[in-house]
């Protein structure tokens, strides 16, 4: 049974409070700050021609919202994933979800250059998704089967889980680099993409991506009664009657096409997915039914202070988002990683 959603809205409160101061200060700072009482008179009256409506409605809306779908997104797919592996270290980066896609979308952008039929730049998304999410689930499938093969009958260990990763990673890293190298002309474009950014994004990613991320994301909440029981391990979650292959395929499926989405309109972005589950823990427990959302909240909020830190702290330049949450996110995976080791000593 699903968590009723008054629950749901006071237990969540701080997080929701803190996306929303997220999202305004997001706004409100760039290469021209917008005052509070600009971005409020800029959102009461859209149709106005002022410059502040263009910055505000063509350029900071567009991406903190973008920044806010592909967070919450990586956040929950991030939690499906620690579920579904039974390991609290796997998320789309160090599973290898994120460099799949990242192989899978760099083949789709050669594809779009070298075709004769000019695709327009909105078309150009959806290839991208399709193309992410069938690199991303052949890297999972992979590092699930390795792991499954190392560890019949029991839960999968850490060290086969992140060494699977790291293999799948380095081999689909090294194919980019391959592309890369023998492509010089798309050099600059396949380089900046793979670390991850929100510049030049616009309603046309939101539009594309966006759905998949809320179906994907919805569908993996609806699952989280099935992730509850897989958490407990297969045997345990057989004797109470789920179908495992199914559900796992299913889950694995909806949270790789949900990392699919993200990575095909924001590039390759790490360590979010392990960060926000882990944190929202502390507020909301185990079960998915409330780790989903909270999740999907908290890694929204950490995403938007990310690019918003990404694009302000060498102003005008900007560094690549994916830099900042790797940054934010190394440390955090290696103390997860020592005090698990501890705890296993």
């Amino acid at each position: 049974m699903q968590p009723r959603i008054p629950f749901l809205t006071w237990r969540f409160l701080p997080l929701l409070a803190g996306l929303l101061i997220a999202l305004l200060v997001g706004i409100h700072f760039g290469a021209v700050s917008l005052s509070f009482e600009q971005i409020w008179q800029g959102l009461w009256h859209p149709a106005e021609e002022s410059y502040i409506n263009t910055i505000l409605w063509q350029i900071r809306l567009p991406r903190v919202i973008l920044a806010a779908c592909v967070g919450g997104g990586l956040a929950v797919a991030g939690a499906a994933f620690q579920g579904v592996f039974r390991n609290p270290l796997a998320d789309p980066f160090v599973i290898g979800a994120s460099s799949g896609a990242a192989l899978g979308a760099t083949l789709a952008l050669l594809w779009i250059a070298g075709s004769i039929t000019v695709i327009t730049a909105t078309w150009q998304i959806p290839w991208l998704i399709l193309a992410a999410f069938a690199g991303a689930l052949l890297v999972v499938c992979g590092v699930f089967l390795i792991a499954s093969l190392s560890s019949i009958g029991r839960s999968a260990p850490l060290l086969t889980l992140i060494l699977a990763g790291m293999a799948l990673s380095s081999f689909t890293g090294a194919l980019v680099s391959l592309i890369m190298f023998l492509n010089h002309e798309m050099l600059t474009t396949i380089f900046s993409w793979l670390l991850g950014s929100f510049s030049g994004r616009h309603w046309n990613e939101i539009v594309m991506a966006g759905p998949v991320i809320l179906c994907s994301g919805a569908l993996l909440w609806l699952l989280s009664r099935p992730l509850d029981l897989l958490s407990f391990g297969d045997e345990t979650a057989q004797t109470l009657g789920l179908s495992i292959a199914k559900y796992r395929m299913l889950i694995l499926v909806a949270a790789t096409f949900c990392t699919a989405a993200c990575v095909a309109v924001s590039g390759v972005i790490g360590f979010l997915g392990l960060m926000a589950p882990h944190m929202t823990r502390i507020l909301s427990g185990p079960r998915h039914g409330l780790l989903i959302p909270g999740s999907c909240l908290l890694g929204a909020t950490l995403m938007v202070i990310a690019d918003t830190l990404a694009r302000t702290v060498i102003a005008p330049a900007e560094i690549p988002v994916g830099v900042v949450t790797a940054l934010m996110g190394c440390p955090f995976f290696l103390f997860l990683l020592l005090s698990r080791g501890q705890q296993s000593g």
